[in-house]
């Protein structure tokens, strides 16, 4: 299964009371500033905006109280990447793949706003022109993603086959075969317990497109956490939690230890309401934390099928320098844990 070239971003808000009673096309174009009144008269008309799923076609519709709106835009269009020189720490490669550690900030693929300076610019320049066709011009080789300012593991493709072999391999999570991706995440607060489950399904956030969060219509998530440290002072606790992935939803991890009441440090969508939790940290740790900058979320292991040999790869990428600074300035505070086994 490859990834879709181009895929129509959805756009969803539940009407409320400052809304309701107006025209759809002026409620819509006042919740997505990013459209036009023009440009949302012309979805409208073309069949792309629904209300409480039914399809609505006319722009001058009033809403009401508790309406679900749904516009569904194609997105712009963007010219085909280029190669840049781009420097990669790859930790392995062969004619079929390579396995590389991302760093903090490289976005995986062009998009609007960043158009250059991706991971696929660097492939491309990397692999002298082999990727055009393989997942697409926009999506050469790309089998899985990071968030760009989550670091770690990722395996690329470098042949039709392998694209295939490995994208079989991510669909199926590894429930049946040798599909494995751990991360380490710096989390707020304790868990109750040492290690869970949390099955949560997530879905895009109605008040805020930017963020995904847990919905009962949205896709299955499953993530597995175990406790690998607690550590804590007066007023404030942060756990190193190994999280290991079920389902690859986007966010998944950063929405899901939000959920159960334990956003990951530093995240900037998820855990804005911890922010006086970083001033109660002893200076050091307090400095650290406040220039993360990102979530302190690292892709530590990935194992695999290797797609031609059959043979069972694993990778491992240490916690990069932010993250490391932070391991060490949290360990004088250790709290005594039996790790669960």
């Amino acid at each position: 299964m490859q990834i879709s070239e181009a895929v129509d971003e959805e756009f969803e808000i539940d009407v409320d009371a400052d809304l309701a009673g107006g025209r759809l096309d002026a409620v819509l174009a006042k919740a997505f500033p990013a459209f036009s009144r023009n440009r949302v008269k012309d979805l409208i008309l073309a069949g792309s905006v629904a209300i409480n799923g039914q399809t609505a076609g006319e722009p001058k519709t009033k809403v009401k109280l508790g309406d679900t709106l749904t516009l569904t835009a194609p997105p712009p269009e963007d010219p085909d990447p280029l190669p840049e020189n781009i420097p990669l720490d790859i930790l392995y490669e062969d004619d079929e793949l390579l396995v590389l550690n991302k760093p903090v900030g490289l976005v995986v693929h062009p998009a609007p706003g960043n158009a250059t300076g991706t991971l696929v610019n660097a492939l491309l320049f990397h692999c002298a022109g082999g990727l055009p066709g393989i997942n697409g011009v926009k999506r050469p080789g790309i089998v899985h993603r990071l968030d760009k300012d989550t670091s770690g593991v990722m395996v690329v493709a470098k042949t039709e086959r392998a694209m295939s072999h490995l994208s079989a391999q991510f669909a199926d999570h590894g429930r049946t075969g040798p599909l494995h991706r751990a991360y380490t995440a710096f989390a707020w607060g304790q868990t109750q317990q040492g290690r869970g489950t949390i099955d949560a399904p997530l879905g895009r956030d109605p008040n805020n497109r930017m963020k995904q969060a847990v919905r009962k219509t949205g896709r299955e998530a499953i993530t597995h956490f175990a406790v690998e440290a607690r550590f804590g002072d007066e007023g404030w606790d942060i756990t190193r939690v190994r999280c290991e992935l079920e389902t690859g939803r986007t966010h998944q991890i950063r929405v899901h230890m939000a959920h159960i009441g334990h956003p990951l440090v530093a995240d900037p969508l998820y855990s804005t309401g911890y922010i006086t939790k970083a001033n109660r940290l002893a200076p050091e740790l307090k400095e650290i934390v406040q220039n993360l900058g990102r979530q302190a979320l690292h892709a530590a292991e990935l194992g695999f099928e290797h797609p031609v040999t059959g043979e069972e790869m694993f990778f491992e990428a240490p916690l990069p320098p932010d993250l490391e600074r932070l391991a060490d300035a949290l360990e004088p505070f250790d709290k005594a844990f039996a790790r669960p086994v």
